[in-house]
């Protein structure tokens, strides 16, 4: 965590398994399969378990459709950025 592009490529990847989390959680709170959200998204499961990987961001577009889907509410936060070694 030393190196400043370490740091950051580590926070950026963080928030994007975060979002993986989410989704993920919803998912499993309305008792659906990955097939089944694709079912309800117009999709394939596989489309879903790319999503669920946290391999890259999704659009906000498809988050308010997953959050329609698992009957979610979606919430984005803008919150002050922490420099590395400081304490929130």
């Amino acid at each position: 965590m030393q190196d400043p592009e370490f740091a950051t490529a580590w926070q950026e990847a963080e928030e994007e398994f975060s979002i993986a989390r989410e989704v993920i959680r919803a998912r499993t709170a309305a008792g659906l399969s990955q097939r089944e959200l694709a079912e309800r998204l117009h999709t394939t499961q596989s489309v879903i378990a790319r999503l669920e990987s946290g391999a890259h961001a999704p659009s906000v577009s498809t988050l308010k459709r997953v959050a329609e889907a698992t009957h979610s509410k979606l919430r984005i936060a803008l919150v002050p950025a922490v420099s590395p070694g400081s304490t929130p």
